[in-house]
């Protein structure tokens, strides 16, 4: 009776499973005419006006001039009216963590919580992301099976989200930011990845573990971190030939590679190793300058992490000494390399690591970016052109253009003109589905 029971419960499971993927690729299918107040179909271009966008199976079939009536475009089609709105390409977070946000609850969430419940979680960080018109987004590090059940999840339509590039678990060295710590000798055992690891070529073996159970980019810990509970400080911690077998191997397998860094030794050693991005790159100087114009390399600068954790040092009273003393010193540096590097030219992609900030709120990002002297168009491009460019999905994604994905928002007026537009998003379709409207 019980294993009737239990195979009963599991078809059922599976048929509500399969009726919601059925629903999403139906609605996938509806064609969907947009009238367009203004449009920036491409970032970095003049947006345009009177525009009239189709959509059909989830693609960008047309961009027309002109209210187009639905009728003469299918007749099925329905129009969604944006005519006094201000469309753009959805935009990307390049770095965020969705299986938790700092606070002083923490500790005992790592003890009470269930690998279940933090999946549960994660689903409701990736809802608000997406609500907030990041329609893309690279989750950089975390549980790896929740990662990836998260990804595909949304990906097949079960659950609504962004599109995720996930990493899960750090290749990272023992003892290292990326490693596991603050915790008693038995738990420290119990929770340590199977991806930390020590030598180039024991980091090659974790790197090849990572990307055979699933990872989309290999992200590693080059330098120490503000938020290792440890006295362990901020510069190189990877060696250069760790760093090295790691790309070599990652890039082998088809695989990019994010890496963590503030200080300069661990960003010039990751980018000299070919890696993809520099995550944060607070102390970047004028070799790091040379060798982010020499490889192509993004820098994601995570602004809202640094401001975050200034506040949460001087305001609250859960970190450790540890962890408050690196948080003031390197949050406060990271706003001037950051104007540093987008002076100099470098190239640079949206992100926020949202988790150590609240997700959903990862548009204020473009705010700090702004404050500290980037311009409006060079803001939208860094989360839909450039962003596109680093996960390798440019001919699909990052503009509004005829064979594309349509990943579009809305809002009241143009962020062109007001940056903070970006921070109440009014529209969202994602793969051609409307999720918010």
């Amino acid at each position: 009776m019980k294993a009737l029971i239990k195979s009963s419960m599991k078809a059922s499971t599976l048929l509500g499973l399969t009726l919601s993927a059925l629903v999403a690729t139906q609605l996938a299918a509806q064609t969907y005419v947009i009238h367009a107040g203004q449009v920036l179909t491409i970032p970095g271009q003049a947006p345009l006006t009177k525009q009239t966008i189709v959509v059909k199976d989830g693609i960008i079939t047309a961009l027309k001039s002109g209210f187009i009536a639905a009728n003469k475009i299918a007749t099925n089609a329905k129009v969604i009216d944006l005519s006094n709105s201000f469309v753009m390409p959805g935009l990307m977070d390049m770095h965020v963590h969705l299986q938790g946000e700092l606070g002083p609850k923490n500790d005992s969430e790592k003890l009470r919580m269930s690998d279940a419940d933090k999946l549960v979680k994660s689903i409701y960080f990736a809802k608000k992301t997406l609500m907030a018109g990041f329609t893309t987004v690279r989750d950089l590090g975390g549980n790896a099976e929740q990662s990836y059940a998260l990804r595909d999840g949304i990906a097949k339509g079960y659950l609504q989200g962004p599109r995720i590039i996930a990493a899960g678990s750090n290749v990272a060295v023992t003892g290292g930011h990326g490693d596991v710590d603050g915790m008693s000798p038995a738990l420290l055992e119990m929770h340590t990845a199977k991806t930390i690891c020590d030598g180039p070529y024991d980091c090659r073996r974790a790197t090849r573990r990572a990307i055979k159970f699933g990872a989309d980019i290999i992200k590693i810990t080059s330098t120490g971190g503000v938020l290792s509970d440890t006295n362990t400080g901020t510069g190189q911690q990877m060696s250069d030939d760790e760093l090295r077998e790691v790309i070599d191997t990652a890039h082998a397998l088809g695989r990019k590679v994010a890496s963590h860094a503030h200080a300069a030794a661990g960003i010039n050693a990751a980018l000299r190793a070919g890696v993809d991005s520099i995550e944060h790159g607070s102390y970047a100087n004028e070799e790091s300058i040379k060798l982010f114009k020499q490889t192509g390399a993004y820098l994601v600068p995570t602004l809202m992490a640094g401001d975050t954790v200034v506040n949460l040092a001087k305001n609250t009273d859960f970190m450790s000494p540890a962890i408050r003393a690196k948080a003031i010193r390197v949050g406060g540096d990271m706003i001037a390399n950051f104007k540093r590097a987008y002076q100099s030219g470098v190239k640079i992609a949206y992100g926020t690591d949202s988790g150590v900030s609240k997700h959903g709120n990862n548009a204020k990002e473009a705010v700090l970016m702004f404050n500290a002297g980037m311009t409006p168009q060079d803001i939208l491009i860094t989360a839909t052109v450039n962003a596109a460019d680093l996960i390798g999905k440019s001919d699909s994604l990052g503009t509004i253009e005829v064979g594309k994905i349509a990943d579009i928002i809305a809002m009241d007026n143009s962020p062109l003109e007001d940056i903070k537009e970006l921070l109440t998003v009014d529209f969202v379709m994602k793969s051609g589905l409307i999720v918010k409207e």
